[in-house]
């Protein structure tokens, strides 16, 4: 009873590892993407849940005692509780929209990018990189519509190297690259979970400029919550800066 608040704050760093390690064990190597998302949608809930009541429990008893050090530990604890439970405590008050069921996102929907190095040995895959067709075109224009090609007054040779040099910007791992025919190909990685997606960045020439293709894949996952629209945005948003 007398140490309530320190067991308390322990527990609460203990927690504070656990779930440190649910969001970032697989950029460590200690398991795939989907182990850690899978150990974050079954614990981070119940690890809250004890945080904060043994956090509350602790403050209670210090309180009662007049130890303010106690209840600072204790208070501390339920603090840190509650922070492992704003996800769940925000998806209840406020139902995030449902992402739309597709993985695979083209800024040209009737002539995708195509992929020529990646292929179906790479890792950890279970989508293939052929995209959807007709379906996943009215798919993405229904829960996209602001995804387009884009176009630039640089030359093609400059669009292709602006494209390169933001690519390696935005911490890509550039898998291939062919100047002569303007493209390349990249696998991009989720800053938590480090879920990997492949990218195929294509310029072309256009009459006053260029044009600047992309296409974005997830290798797992029905849906990808508009990661790989997202992506793209921000290249395109970089590339204009």
């Amino acid at each position: 009873m007398r140490h309530s608040g320190k067991l308390a704050l322990v527990i609460a760093i203990l927690g504070a590892c656990a779930v440190a390690l649910m969001l970032f064990g697989a950029r460590m190597g200690l398991w795939q993407p989907i182990t850690g998302f899978g150990l974050y949608r079954s614990y981070l809930t119940p690890v809250g849940l004890i945080v904060a009541g043994l956090g509350a429990v602790a403050f209670a008893i210090h309180l009662v005692r007049g130890e303010k050090g106690g209840m600072l530990a204790g208070g501390i604890a339920a603090l840190v509780g509650l922070a492992f439970l704003a996800p769940q405590i925000a998806s209840t008050i406020n139902p995030p929209q449902r992402a739309a069921p597709i993985h695979n996102i083209s800024t040209d929907t009737v002539n995708p990018p195509a992929f020529e190095v990646l292929d179906e040995t790479r890792a950890e895959r279970a989508n293939p990189l052929e995209y959807g067709g007709a379906e996943a075109a009215a798919a993405q224009t229904a829960a996209y519509p602001d995804i387009a090609p884009l176009l630039t007054d640089l030359s093609p040779d400059a669009a292709y190297e602006r494209a390169l040099t933001v690519a390696r910007d935005m911490g890509w791992d550039i898998v291939a690259s062919d100047a002569e025919r303007r493209r390349f190909e990249a696998t991009a990685y989720t800053s938590v979970f480090y879920f990997a997606d492949d990218v195929v960045v294509v310029v072309s020439e256009e009459a006053n400029g260029s044009r600047v293709d992309m296409r974005s894949v997830s290798r797992i996952g029905r849906s990808d919550q508009g990661v790989n629209a997202a992506r793209i945005r921000a290249f395109q948003e970089q590339f204009g800066a």
